[in-house]
């Protein structure tokens, strides 16, 4: 979506029927003096540490009132208490990021006998009520790092995969969806996979690990959370003379996902070669959008977006799929997938 387009779209949502080209309902809640609640799943994480930027700002536009953000620092035990001290504190809205998707069922049914709807950003809770998921489609993820190693590679060689944290929706979506996708397109492409439960030392050590068994004989990598694991893989493909400038020689192609600044210049720069574009800005607006509409009173329904992107239907609530581009250096046709440039003005981290 072209930046301007999607700034005049900010500026009437708060007073749009939802975007929702396929309607919705209005409801005679009133949100005045109505606190939102929200924690900061972690702060080790350029990814994250951008989104924590962005809510401040997106809530002044929205004219949201926040209560003090905690953060649980990636401990589910740490945002279910973080969530009671919210509750505690009057928050009538909560919106979070569990990191681990599987054990917060417990604190959502205790937030639905009170009636406080939450907000899920980027992961998905396996169950458990949620008024609004907004989360971009991390299967697709998956498939667009698969697609772009394994033409790039001519489907062959050794690739590394950084999986996610496995107890995490968005991990399971983006390992299941590369796996599949390898298997079925790419099957002469052997993948080393790497569980890292979101951590950069266990993506070092794992690399480190591969590098050996394979005499340092990798093609690819495909990190799930650039974020954490950009910076801790240059420097040990920098350590091992491993580092070598796309076009070149023994290039190691590299695709990632998040799309913080280190990515995009990274591209520019030629130590990597791609990466998928989170929203983390639309991210944080959403989370407070669907917030102060659930305080409203308003609904929603499943169906296709004015903000470029579609709500599905989930066992346990909707969830609104953002959109989240695959980026190169130069937009190109990459299998079925349009890239666009990591110059490109409508990336958050080039705002």
């Amino acid at each position: 979506m072209h930046r301007s387009r999607f700034t005049a779209l900010l500026a009437v949502a708060a007073v749009a029927c939802a975007g929702l080209l396929t309607g919705c309902g209005s409801g005679s809640g009133s949100i005045a003096g109505a606190k939102v609640g929200i924690d900061f799943p972690r702060s080790d994480s350029d990814f994250w540490n951008s989104y924590n930027s962005f809510v401040p700002q997106k809530a002044a536009g929205l004219g949201v009132s926040l209560l003090p953000p905690t953060n649980s620092g990636n401990d589910i035990g740490k945002l279910v208490a973080n969530v009671q001290s919210l509750v505690t504190r009057g928050a009538k809205a909560i919106v979070m990021a569990p990191q681990d998707t599987g054990a917060i069922k417990s604190t959502l049914d205790s937030l639905d006998t009170k009636k406080i709807p939450v907000v899920s950003v980027d992961t998905r809770p396996d169950a458990g009520k949620v008024f609004m998921v907004v989360r971009a489609d991390n299967k697709a993820y998956g498939q667009k790092a698969c697609t772009y190693l394994g033409e790039t590679l001519h489907g062959a060689g050794n690739v590394v995969e950084f999986q996610g944290d496995l107890a995490s929706i968005n991990g399971r979506d983006r390992s299941e969806a590369f796996a599949t996708c390898m298997k079925q397109n790419y099957p002469k492409i052997v993948v080393h996979e790497v569980p890292t439960q979101w951590l950069a030392d266990k993506a070092s050590a794992g690399l480190q690990t591969v590098l050996s068994q394979t005499n340092n004989n990798i093609q690819g990598i495909y990190m799930q959370a650039g974020g954490v694991f950009l910076a801790p893989t240059i420097a040990l493909l920098k350590q091992k003379g491993l580092l070598k400038k796309a076009g070149t020689p023994g290039h190691i192609q590299i695709v990632s996902n998040d799309g913080i600044k280190q990515e995009l210049s990274g591209i520019a720069s030629g130590d990597i070669d791609a990466t998928v574009s989170q929203p983390a800005d639309t991210y944080a607006y959403y989370g407070l959008y669907y917030a102060k509409a659930a305080l409203a009173g308003r609904t929603f329904k499943p169906g296709p977006t004015d903000h470029g992107s579609t709500i599905i239907q989930l066992p346990n609530g909707l969830e609104d799929q953002l959109p989240a581009p695959l980026v190169t250096l130069t937009p190109q046709k990459i299998g079925s997938y349009q890239t666009i440039a990591s110059t490109d003005k409508s990336l958050w981290a080039n705002q």
